[in-house]
């Protein structure tokens, strides 16, 4: 079951307990760029899930009691056998999920070697200062929690994966992955590449398959001690339920629809262009600002600049190092994001940009999408759509633009555009959201807390908090007497 994708061989089954396993039944990767399958892959279920978690708990018992020196030398290993592949990577998870090619090349796989790197140093450098408490010594420790189920989505499949991965296998975790089954591939080089590092068998198991079955299976196991997942609320509700009879703790990080405020005092030019990357990745992004809420004064002028800059969006073969965007990631998301397109228009709404697919194009390309002054109630405005498609109302006043901002069910991001330093720190601290960024847009940095309030996720990841939930935090209490000589 072995597929040349972009000239890079890629095996089609699991990796469970340091050895490929094989299912009887069998599913297509397919290509968004052509919508032509690539490789055959293996469709786990119950029986491979015990494998791979029964594999995980047994390996557990010994990766749990190496040295943190040692777990973080795997982990450099890792990130060192990524970077001299960071090229095969990226042709492969570009031909797998449509992503561009020159984004995978420039930032996507050199963060994800990051990933590891960092969290191999952060591990080293992990520690609670000891207090006391009426003269007794109180002891803060990171255990090691167990098996780790760790379920990512398609739009960024092994840079979120490994977001994930390296803190769990660092904390000592071994993990059990389920992967995109829109975006399998990179998951399957992973398990290469982590067996060339040397990390002990078991450590690390990926289980292909269907959401509905292999993730199913996942979510419920009993053996699982912590569940991390990235992907839409409706699965997360569904998992939650899943995993809630074995009260296993849980980490999501869910939709969005986040606001993009711009105030009449801030760099028009920057604000447009920041808007404009809100189309990123085809609007597969869970952060993007796709509520565009612009001050009244300055609303006419935003609105020019902004369609003039969008229409110059080069969309097409994400492989082509011209292309800004490329397809949607299957047929199903592809007709998803039109029907959204499509009641907005029976509603009465007129796109001032885009409205439909990219006929030149053809098959899963949808023109970037504008739609302007959508009433509050609308579905375009109030749903997650996940694809090139934004929405641009006015305000008049701080305090609407914060009203409004706020008038959401979700709380991932926001984006602030403003000359003013203390409007900047006002309206961050009253609006809702795990991450709100002023004057920039997608600037990350591992050490920060990273999640979603409301129906954007439960819980944080990142830095210390990572550790947080992949570990039993224990305190000890030593008591200043009662010790043998």
């Amino acid at each position: 079951m072995r597929a040349l994708v972009e000239g890079v061989e890629v095996d089609g089954r699991h990796w469970i307990g340091g050895r490929r396993v094989d299912s009887p039944r069998k599913f297509a990767a397919i290509s968004p760029i052509d919508e032509q399958p690539i490789a055959e892959i293996a469709s786990g279920d119950v029986g491979e899930i015990d494998l791979a978690v029964n594999a995980a708990a047994t390996a557990f018992q010994s990766w749990k009691k190496i040295s943190r020196e040692a777990r973080a030398g795997y982990l450099h290993r890792i990130a060192d056998i990524i970077e001299s592949r960071v090229e095969q990577l990226s042709v492969v998870e570009t031909r797998d999920n449509g992503s561009l090619l020159r984004s995978h090349r420039r930032g996507v796989m050199p963060r994800v070697a990051m990933n590891f790197r960092f969290f191999a140093d952060w591990l080293l450098q992990l520690d609670h200062a000891d207090f006391d408490v009426r003269g007794h010594r109180n002891h803060v420790s990171y255990d090691p929690s167990g098996v780790s189920a760790i379920i990512t989505p398609w739009n960024a499949p092994l840079m979120l994966g490994t977001w994930r991965i390296a803190p769990a296998l660092a904390a000592g975790c071994t993990v059990v992955y389920k992967p995109p089954e829109w975006a399998p591939l990179t998951a399957s080089l992973l398990a290469d590449i982590t067996a060339e590092a040397g990390l002990p068998d078991g450590v690390f198991n990926v289980v292909q398959g269907l959401g509905r079955e292999a993730g199913a299976a996942l979510s419920r196991h009993p053996k699982i001690r912590r569940l991390s997942f990235t992907g839409s609320v409706p699965t997360a509700k569904t998992i939650a339920a899943a995993a809630a009879p074995n009260l296993v703790p849980l980490s999501f990080e869910l939709g969005g629809k986040s606001p993009f405020i711009v105030f009449a005092d801030c760099d028009l030019d920057l604000a447009v262009n920041t808007a404009i990357g809100q189309y990123d990745n085809a609007g597969q992004v869970c952060l993007a600002g796709t509520r565009i809420l612009v001050e009244e004064s300055i609303r006419d002028r935003f609105l020019e600049a902004f369609l003039a800059k969008a229409k110059a969006i080069k969309q097409g073969d994400p492989r082509d190092e011209t292309s800004d965007i490329g397809p949607q990631i299957s047929r199903p998301h592809f007709e998803r994001v039109k029907g959204f397109v499509e009641r907005a228009v029976g509603a009465g709404l007129k796109p001032a940009l885009g409205g439909g697919p990219n006929e030149t194009l053809g098959g899963l390309y949808f023109k970037p999408t504008l739609f302007v002054d959508p009433p509050e109630t609308s579905e375009i405005l109030r749903e997650e759509v996940f694809g090139p498609v934004l929405c641009l109302q006015s305000f008049t006043t701080e305090a609407q633009a914060i009203e409004m901002a706020n008038d959401t069910e979700y709380g991932l991001a926001a984006v602030v555009m403003t000359g003013d330093p203390a409007r900047a720190e006002r309206v961050t601290a009253a609006v809702n959201a795990g991450l709100v960024w002023n004057n920039c847009f997608f600037v990350r940095d591992l050490r920060q807390a990273f999640g979603g309030n409301g129906k954007s996720g439960i819980g944080r990841e990142g830095g210390t908090w990572s550790f947080d939930f992949y570990c039993d935090v224990k305190n000890s209490v030593f008591a200043p007497t009662g010790w043998r000589k």
